[in-house]
């Protein structure tokens, strides 16, 4: 067995998962296989009288090797029979180690997420290490599927649905005080002792039989439609599931499906019916589009895959932050967070000392709740020096730039801040839509010069796009990219261009919803049609917190900067008219939408601004408009050479603009539509709509060959 070591000590079997090569356990085949052959080996022992499953590793198991089944998912597929048959081996493992006569004891030393909890759900008993950084879960929903080993038939008969359905729909992850609360493990230990306490169990208790084998059992809490304990919360499960997910991610409700019909049948019906739900989602193109792009490529991107490789790794100690508004105040606090002494500039104390502010506020809700220290609270505080200073940038190994749109205004703090650094220092812009090479022509070593366009806000969104200019050199890439995985964030790189890639792509869905108001269509039918597509915000409504003021200054930048070759955006005339009056969004107390009482709704005042037309666009209409000009302007994009790579496209217009993951990014929902029916779609909209749903040759190429963006 290469992936089990397998030891006796007193009549136990001592089963360390250690897969080799891997940093941590995953379910694969060969693990599969290896489980097999302990159990019985157990099974068949008669100087063994149990056995405790344990890791070798720091986690426990992180689930099932997702690139494994994604290899599966977009290779030569196997007929579904095949794979349900394979797919279930696993299941019917574990189904053999709990029924097979002698006691297994989880020691989870450390997390255990999807199949791995579900491994530790089928053994007798599970002790847990007492460390809150371990974390216990089965978020196989995030990825598109489902508990395919038992958890979703294990976990509401050790439970109840009522706690089980919540965590597999949500895919949350618990601290071992919080799975032991709610009676997913027995017992915690520490780490120097949890063998030996699982060892104990197994030789003086050595309970051999799980709750649901034993006659006469029920399902805690209730089971099925006719039970009235839990008929109510059902349907307001299935009601709340869906309006969280609007239809788009099939695993949501295979989920209610599976538990719902599971726990009215015996525990081997029931496993059958997760093997089938499993398989269907499998095959699904919602959970190969999520396991692609959210961990196959997020993986590469993390990974730093597109770092140049001959350039020494660095780690950012000193950072300077010139800008202390929402987002220079966001980079100082993920960074500070990161462990760097940061310096935070701006035009006076007052405004710098607000910057720091930020870190004691998001922080000090954490200390209310228990997720902090003070110690720590005051200790990453006094990683922060709000100052008016640039001399205190000396000594800074990176300098972020996060002040207004204004190229007059970039250019007078480069200059300052070069003016200290010493000369290996990178010097970064955070700006969102203004060329980098021509910020650069500011600085006085533009091969030092990089772009690192963050999102707001800075410490909750996962994305930085890092923007390579003309003279940009590979060190300054190379360090841009290391600061960003010091920070835990995700990178993609892209090449210069006017709004890059994610600015580019977010401005077309703003213009979108704003050319609608144009046309006569229902302000909530527009923010409507644009959040059942899967958009998290409607455009209005992310008009109203970037704030339209700042669409005016980049507009007016833009302008200054193309001069006869400036075209406005077709819905332009929209932003000027609020503009006007004022309304330019949240932050000054209206925009498309009232504010009022913490809430908000649509402004009243558009009905008599835009008038709504006699007639409606069908919704399904107005959805497939939003993904398809955002999809358009990411294949502009890649015929640009604006973004280096097509995976990036999916990763950045997810993690950074909300695109819909179901799709699987905008360049995969191209691949899923097929090039060609794309092209015609577009074809027939840029006939009705104008001119920005042309496609580019280059995508009429590749309509023409059937060439996919990801073969």
């Amino acid at each position: 067995m290469s992936s089990i070591r397998f030891d006796v000590a007193d009549g136990v079997a001592i089963l360390t998962i250690d897969m080799p090569g891997k940093p941590m356990n995953v379910l694969d085949e060969q693990f599969g296989a290896d489980l097999a052959e302990a159990v019985e080996r157990v099974a068949a022992a008669d100087d063994i009288v149990g056995a405790v499953v344990t890791s070798g590793k720091p986690a426990f198991m992180a689930g099932a090797d997702l690139k494994w089944l994604g290899r599966i998912a977009f290779g030569e597929r196997p007929p579904i029979a095949e794979f349900a048959d394979d797919i279930g081996t696993f299941s019917r493992t574990l189904r053999r180690l709990e029924t097979c006569g002698k006691p297994f004891v989880a020691a989870i030393n450390g997390t255990a997420l999807g199949g791995g909890l579900e491994l530790a759900l089928a053994c007798h008993h599970r002790v847990c290490v007492a460390d809150p950084r371990t974390k216990l879960g089965l978020p196989e929903v995030t990825v598109g599927l489902l508990p395919g080993a038992g958890g979703t038939q294990r976990l509401p008969r050790l439970i109840g649905l009522k706690a089980a359905i919540p965590l597999m729909l949500q895919g949350r992850h618990l601290s071992p005080d919080k799975a032991l609360e709610a009676g997913i493990i027995h017992a915690t230990a520490a780490p120097d002792a949890l063998v030996d306490v699982c060892s104990t169990w197994v030789r003086e208790v050595g309970t051999a039989q799980q709750p649901w084998d034993v006659k006469g059992f029920k399902v805690p809490g209730g089971a099925g439609g006719m039970d009235p304990r839990i008929v109510p919360f059902l349907m307001g499960a299935n009601a709340m599931a869906q309006e969280k997910s609007l239809h788009n991610y099939p695993a949501v409700q295979a989920v209610l499906s599976c538990v719902y019909e599971g726990t009215q049948v015996p525990m081997d019906a029931g496993l059958s019916i997760e093997n089938q739900y499993f398989t269907r989602l499998f095959f699904d193109p919602v959970a190969g589009n999520m396991i692609r792009s959210l961990f196959i490529f997020k993986g590469r991107a993390d990974k730093l895959v597109r770092r140049p490789a001959d350039v020494p790794r660095r780690k950012v100690t000193k950072l300077g932050v010139l800008g202390a508004g929402m987002m220079g105040a966001g980079i100082a606090y993920v960074s500070a967070k990161a462990g760097m002494e940061v310096v935070l500039i701006d035009r006076d104390l007052v405004s710098a000392e607000r910057g720091k502010a930020y870190t004691s506020k998001v922080e000090g809700k954490r200390l209310a709740r228990g997720r902090t220290t003070q110690a720590k609270l005051d200790a990453l505080l006094s990683r922060i020096r709000p100052t008016t200073d640039y001399s205190e940038l000396e000594g800074c190994e990176l300098v972020i730039e996060a002040v207004f749109e204004n190229r007059a205004i970039k250019a007078d703090v480069t200059a300052k801040a070069e003016a200290v650094l010493g000369p290996e220092a990178v010097f970064a812009s955070n700006t969102s839509t203004l060329p980098i090479t021509g910020l650069a022509e500011s600085s006085s070593r533009p091969e030092r010069f990089v772009g690192l366009h963050f999102f707001s806000p800075v410490d909750k969104m996962p994305l930085v796009e890092v923007i390579v200019g003309k003279q940009t050199g590979d060190e300054a890439l190379a360090w841009g990219l290391d600061y960003v995985k010091q920070i835990r964030k995700t990178p993609i790189v892209v090449n210069d261009s006017r709004g890059f890639y994610t600015s580019r792509t977010c401005g077309a869905y703003l213009n979108e919803g704003q050319t609608m108001l144009l046309e006569g269509v229902s302000p909530a039918r527009i923010e409507s049609a644009a959040k059942l597509a899967g958009m998290p915000v409607g455009p209005l409504a992310l008009a109203d917190e970037i704030g339209m003021d700042l669409g005016l200054k980049i507009r007016d930048q833009t302008k200054v900067d193309l001069g006869d070759d400036f075209v406005d955006d077709s819905g332009f005339a929209v932003v000027a008219t609020m503009n006007d009056l004022g309304r330019v969004g949240r932050k000054a107390g209206g925009g498309f939408y009232s504010y009022a009482d913490g809430g908000k709704r649509l402004w009243s005042g558009l009905a008599e601004l835009y008038p709504e037309g006699e007639t409606q666009p069908a919704t399904e209409t107005l959805k497939q408009r939003f993904l398809m000009v955002q999809a358009l302007e990411a294949a502009r994009c890649m015929e640009e050479g604006v973004l280096r790579a097509a995976e990036d496209a999916d990763v950045g217009a997810i993690l950074g603009l909300g695109y819909p993951p179901y799709t699987g990014g905008p360049l995969a929902y191209i691949d899923g539509m097929s090039p060609s029916t794309f092209v015609e779609r577009c074809d027939a909209l840029a006939a009705e709509h104008g001119d920005r749903y042309t496609p580019p040759e280059g995508l009429r190429e590749r309509a023409a060959s059937g060439a996919l963006w990801h073969d």
